[in-house]
């Protein structure tokens, strides 16, 4: 059978840029190879994928950099960089990216009346607050997705919101009110939504055309465990990392004083791969407690070197409290790592059924206590943690290798291009 006709809308698709617009264009990459793609993607990632050439799909660039240069340079004004007040950008962005939208159907609109498209498919942005003015148009198929977000701000955590330049957040359900916000979701005949929290914020969508479908993969080729790598047998110091930027609501600091407090943790290491604003706080928590010659601040590094980290690591250790989608954690998994993460957002739902240790979201102190008491556990009965760390490996490799996405994504444009039902892949329910 021949390859089914798609027309990719990818706004943010950058194998350069880290977050969501290299996610986008691994997941458009991956798509490239199960069916005849065509990607509409911000003329922004022009020179980057360019240079990669390895896209292995015709590739057509929008430029509203009229609009969008301006409206950045704003944003990060009113932010006080890139690092915070995420919400704040989301804002920023609605009016260029339907200006993006809005000239991308121009140039295409003739080529889907013609026929040439089976389906289009916008995988960038993720968040649902980004209404689509393409959606309904032109009486092709159209799947939005994977989108993620509605996550609350954890009430115990109204420090760390503040740090974090997050009072815009209180505006985010005024989105339902935007201009084709409603008809989004109603006109999709299918939306993709990564975990529960999401699914849950899809208030006009018909049920049955969700589907669970997490956003973030691995390159299983850089996200491997090591094979020849020993279960810790209590020779040598348990490697304990943590590795993602230093923001308020990754809470590095929960992390950071469990492991400095303790007097079991004393003959061990933990290291820390990242930089940003809480970078100053942890040090000062290190002096402290004297644990200079065991916490060990490594500063950023690449998506190899942290590979490397993961594999040498015995555990990762990632209390964040207000985390969409965790692709660190699908990759920690993939490189034979035990997670511990707080049970809250995508990091409890994806260890959980034995794949890693999920800890009761609590406020500062209890999750500072009750991350102590795993790391301590993970040197006291390391064959027992050993196993959860397989177990996650496998779930890994099994369901968030690109190419595993990919091909369930076909099989999805099937369902939805012949009017079948939609059928969520077991292993992301």
């Amino acid at each position: 059978m021949s390859k089914r006709k798609i027309l990719i809308l990818a706004e943010q698709c950058n194998p350069e840029w880290p977050s969501l617009p290299i996610v986008g264009y691994k997941y458009a990459r991956a798509l490239a190879k199960v069916a005849d793609v065509t990607v509409v993607t911000h003329v922004r990632n022009q020179e980057n994928i360019e240079k990669a050439a390895d896209m292995g799909a015709p590739v057509e660039f929008i430029d509203t950099e009229w609009l969008a240069a301006p409206m950045d340079k704003f944003a990060t004004w009113l932010r006080g960089g890139d690092q915070v007040a995420w919400s704040t950008n989301m804002i920023m962005s609605y009016p260029p990216y339907v200006a993006f939208e809005r000239q991308a159907w121009s140039a295409v609109k003739d080529r889907v009346a013609a026929g040439e498209f089976d389906l289009i498919h916008r995988i960038t942005p993720m968040s649902p607050t980004m209404p689509s003015a393409m959606v309904g148009k032109g009486g092709v198929p159209f799947v939005i997705g994977p989108l993620n977000g509605n996550l609350d701000w954890p009430a115990a955590f109204t420090g760390e919101q503040k740090r974090e330049k997050e009072r815009a957040r209180s505006l985010r359900d005024f989105y339902k009110f935007l201009p084709y916000a409603k008809r989004t979701q109603t006109k999709a005949d299918c939306l993709l939504a990564g975990f529960q929290h999401t699914i849950d914020d899809l208030n006009y969508a018909d049920p049955n055309k969700i589907i669970s479908f997490p956003e973030v993969g691995i390159d299983p080729e850089l996200f491997h465990a090591n094979r020849a790598k020993e279960p810790f047998s209590g020779d040598g110091p348990y490697e304990f990392l943590f590795a993602g930027r230093l923001v308020p609501y990754k809470v590095p600091e929960a992390a950071v004083r469990a492991f400095a407090q303790s007097d079991v943790l004393k003959a061990h290491k933990m290291t820390i791969i990242g930089d940003g604003p809480e970078l100053p706080r942890l040090q000062a928590i290190v002096a402290e407690h004297n644990a200079q010659d065991r916490v060990i601040f490594e500063g950023r590094k690449t998506q190899t070197e942290v590979a490397d980290a993961m594999r040498r690591a015995d555990a990762f250790v990632f209390p964040s409290i207000r985390e969409l989608g965790a692709g660190v954690v699908v990759e920690a998994m993939a490189c034979g790592t035990l997670l511990i993460v707080t049970d809250y957002g995508a990091p409890g739902a994806l260890v959980s059924g034995g794949r890693g240790k999920a800890l009761p979201l609590s406020p500062m102190d209890g999750l500072v206590k009750s991350n102590q008491k795993a790391m301590e556990a993970c040197v006291a009965e390391p064959a027992v943690h050993a196993a959860l760390a397989a177990a996650g490996c496998e779930y890994a490799h099994t369901a968030f290798t690109w190419d595993a996405k990919a091909k369930y994504t076909a099989e999805i444009y099937e369902a939805v291009i012949n009017g079948a039902p939609l059928r969520s892949f077991d292993a992301y329910d």
